[in-house]
């Protein structure tokens, strides 16, 4: 069903996100996430935005779904 809470914004960017994106969680060791996140903004990425550049390096399927999306 529709979620009911949240403003009629709020509901409007979870119902686009939940029809744009997979969501992952991640879990790290305490301390490991501010080392992390301090990488990524020295590379001027998000957490988000490095682990998917990450992952679109490592897994070949990734990268052609990107290159697909982009044209």
């Amino acid at each position: 069903m529709t979620e009911s809470k949240g403003n009629s914004q709020t509901r409007a960017k979870n119902k686009y996100n939940s029809k744009n994106y997979d969501s992952l969680r991640i879990v790290v060791k305490k301390g490991k996430k501010a080392i992390i996140s301090q990488y990524a903004q020295e590379q001027g990425k998000s957490i988000n935005g490095l682990v998917n550049e990450l992952l679109e390096d490592k897994i070949p399927q990734l990268k052609v779904l990107k290159e697909n999306r982009t044209e």
